[in-house]
């Protein structure tokens, strides 16, 4: 073994270098995903001392035609011989590598396993897994990579939010798209990306699991604005609103040992209102700490002179203010802060009747920027409760800190607004 050199580029080095018994990988066409499995297994199968390994793809005949030419080539100076009626290597170890289809789970069965990688795992039954290979390893505690292209969010997607959870120490999960294999000609996905709806490029490129299902909020319904307005000199009238979702803070989850990917991501929505229209200027996001968050609310509301900022009230806003109002005292400017709510209404709810009429009518509009994928990737993925909705729970506060704004010098104890348009 010490003469092989493993040849491969950096994400997929990423996933190989993993010390994770179980490693879940999303990766989008051409990542290279047949090379890095071809590398696993003959890694993996030299350093076994009892048990082989196993590759298992959709249908035997798929098994063969994706792999055991790559295998071949990859592991040439370290093959003893190769079986091609029954796609079985052995190595120079005497272990061996098995190609196998999970259409054949009888083929399956019996066997004690030291490694397995599941390609295309999305297109096969999750009991091939749980039921069959899960056990085949207990006996010398083997790994497991699970690799393919997303197929909508079925238990490949399940599996690999699973992979996330701080609780699953073994566990490992990756997403990369097919740009992080750097020797793929852009200009092939470009071309791609000219022939595709932007779900299906996004799932087989990119490698995000969509819902082709038909959501609540569609595509087609959004709308960009002139750049114009948002032109200090524009002609256009309006005025700066912000909305704040905040999220729990970076460094008080790393003091308890979390990870912050596990985290949901701040949110805070610039939004120029002219009439009944919102200009969506900015959508900031990210895993932030409370100082951090404080001076990036502040410096949105200095930049485009926002009247009203709304945060949504809690402990998170109660965490930030006091660092907010010093940010305030020492650079001398003062922002109206008003608290946004939920209502008693459910997250779901409340962001379907503060977005849903207006993006279908043509009363949200967006600047072009680069934050707009992120918003429309959550836009589609809602409701579901396994994606994430900050950006889309942020923007519907905005539908509170409009009617806050005007009606601040309002006294009323008790006072809920009907919007035309969100119909409610």
């Amino acid at each position: 073994m010490s003469e092989l050199k493993v040849s491969l580029h950096d994400a997929q080095m990423e996933i190989f270098r993993s010390e994770k018994r179980f490693k879940v990988a999303s990766c989008g066409r051409r990542f290279g995903k047949s090379y890095l499995a071809a590398w696993v297994l003959i890694i993996k199968a030299l350093q076994s001392t009892s048990k082989d390994v196993f590759y298992i793809a959709p249908t035997f005949q798929q098994a063969k035609d994706i792999l055991w030419g790559i295998l071949k080539e990859v592991g040439q100076d370290v093959i003893k011989a190769a079986h091609e009626n029954t796609a079985t290597l052995t190595l120079v170890n005497d272990r061996k590598i098995y190609l196998k289809g999970s259409d054949r789970p009888d083929t399956l069965r019996g066997v004690g396993l030291s490694y397995v990688v599941l390609d295309e795992y999305a297109s096969m039954k999750p009991e091939v897994w749980e039921m069959i290979i899960r056990p085949t390893l207990a006996d010398v505690k083997g790994g497991a990579l699970f690799i393919g292209t997303p197929n909508g969010k079925n238990h490949f997607y399940k599996l690999w939010v699973d992979a996330q959870d701080e609780k699953m120490d073994d566990w490992e999960a990756f997403q990369f798209n097919s740009t992080d294999n750097t020797f793929l000609d852009p200009l092939e996905i470009e071309a791609a990306k000219n022939t595709m709806s932007t779900q299906a490029f996004r799932q087989e490129f990119e490698a995000t699991f969509e819902s082709f299902s038909g959501g609540v909020f569609k595509e087609e319904w959004i709308k960009y604005s002139d750049d114009s307005t948002f032109d200090d000199k524009s002609i256009v009238h309006g005025h700066y609103v912000i909305a704040v979702d905040p999220a729990g803070f970076e460094k008080s989850h790393q003091e308890r040992g979390l990870k912050s990917s596990k985290l949901d991501e701040t949110a805070i929505s610039v939004v120029k209102i002219v009439q009944d229209e919102w200009h969506v200027k900015d959508i900031l996001h990210g895993r932030w700490g409370i100082k951090e968050t404080a001076d990036k609310i502040l410096t949105a509301a200095e930049d485009c002179k926002a009247t009203t900022v709304g945060i949504e009230a809690g402990a998170l806003k109660n965490a930030i203010m006091p660092y907010l109002e010093d940010l305030m005292r020492i650079k001398n400017r003062w922002v109206n802060i008003t608290d946004v709510t939920h209502g008693g209404k459910k997250k779901s709810d409340r962001i379907v009747w503060a977005l849903q009429g207006r993006l279908e009518h043509g009363k949200i509009k967006f600047r072009k920027a680069e934050w707009n994928h992120d918003f429309v990737s959550q836009m589609l993925d809602f409701p579901s409760h396994l994606a994430h909705d900050d950006l889309l729970d942020s923007l519907a506060y905005i539908d509170q800190v409009s009617v806050a704004d005007f009606a601040a010098s309002i006294d009323l104890d008790d006072w809920e607004p009907l919007d035309n348009v969100s119909g409610y």
